[in-house]
């Protein structure tokens, strides 16, 4: 075989490897390429067995000919047959080393953490590899929407590797910023549950098959909380004495959300006239229908004594202002949230154990 035949043949094989795209089919077909020269090295005019004479006829005889015919023939001839014999070869490979399309779903999705600020979600992802090679995630490219609204999206580069024959749990961390969305869109506001998609592109590199992408879509609902409303309606006093005195708060929370609150535990601290009365931590678990409300008793010790002028005020069962600081862990048909809660320049009512019982029908 001539030098320029020899090239041809080399960029035949070289396209055929390039399309076969396989690390294990490259290796055997660069054997072949080697053993193909090697046979068509035989077969030329100047292998052994063919005397120089013979060679030197051919040549006057055929050279311009052969040499027009080539050029005419381009890679057809002997040429094709090999391309087409190294492609049947790298086919046969590839089904018998049993390269396929991996697959992906949403197993999942969990939101971990969510409050007044942000929502972060976790989408798990079950992808699984039918070959017998470990296959890169080069790409995770995400979106989510509400009504074909768009809220965040992103693209996370170099997300891994999913193991030969195996599947993998691919955990994708999203982050919904509430101030963001708030900006953006106007009628989306505070205590609203609003629909969305989450759309996701894996986008992986399988031997032979080369680049592929896998398509996902998951549809759910998602609130934007908002904090409860909160009021002392009245402060009860079980003892009364200038040195300690023990009340009891009756702290009304009013639920501003469009889904139910399942209030579990409340801390707080309690301002009487600017003078704080203390802290309270208290395990009590009411139902706060969506838009609703509910009464907590908050049990204070604290000293009159420490409010000066400010307690003749109180003695004289006049209004007495007040501030409450603190917060509450909810359920919620989301997932647990700890709210804030808190309420300046209120005004309640004290009044003692013994009066009258319509006081206490709210």
């Amino acid at each position: 075989m001539d030098l320029s035949a020899k090239r041809r043949l080399r960029v035949n094989i070289f396209n055929s490897l390039e399309s076969a795209n396989s690390t294990q089919t490259s290796i055997i077909l660069l054997t072949l390429e080697s053993t193909l020269l090697s046979l068509c090295d035989s077969h030329s005019p100047n292998s052994p067995g063919m005397s120089t004479s013979e060679n030197k006829v051919e040549i006057v005889d055929r050279g311009q000919k052969e040499e027009e015919k080539e050029e005419e023939e381009g890679k057809g001839g002997f040429l094709d047959n090999v391309k087409g014999f190294i492609h049947g070869i790298g086919q046969k490979i590839e089904g018998t080393i049993g390269f396929g399309k991996p697959t992906a779903d949403v197993s999942a999705i969990h939101i971990p953490k969510i409050n007044l600020e942000r929502a972060d979600i976790v989408v798990d992802v079950l992808v699984k590899n039918p070959n017998p090679v470990p296959i890169p995630l080069i790409d995770i490219d995400y979106l989510i929407d509400s009504d074909g609204r768009k809220l965040v999206s992103g693209l996370i580069p170099d997300a891994g590797t999913i193991k030969a024959h195996g599947e993998e749990t691919v955990k994708i961390p999203l982050t919904l910023i509430y101030d963001d969305i708030k900006s953006t869109y106007n009628d989306i506001n505070p205590g609203m549950i609003i629909p969305y998609r989450i759309k996701v592109d894996l986008i992986v590199d399988v031997p032979v098959l080369g680049r592929l992408t896998l398509p996902l879509e998951k549809r759910g609902e998602i609130p934007i909380p908002k904090k409860p409303n909160v009021d002392i309606e009245k402060i009860k006093f079980q003892k009364f004495s200038l040195e300690e005195t023990v009340a009891i708060l009756h702290v009304r929370l009013e639920n501003l959300n469009d889904f139910e609150l399942g209030v579990n535990d409340l801390d707080c601290e309690v301002w009487l006239c600017d003078v704080s009365i203390g802290r309270a931590e208290i395990s009590d678990s009411i139902k706060l229908d969506k838009n609703g409300s509910g009464l907590i008793n908050v049990p204070m010790t604290f000293r009159p004594k420490d409010f000066g002028s400010a307690l003749w005020d109180m003695i004289r069962g006049k209004g007495t202002g007040y501030t409450i600081k603190g917060n509450v862990d909810v359920d919620t048909p989301f997932g647990g949230m700890k709210l804030p809660i808190i309420k300046e320049g209120g005004e309640t009512r004290l009044k003692k154990e013994d009066d009258d019982d319509d006081d206490d029908e709210e």
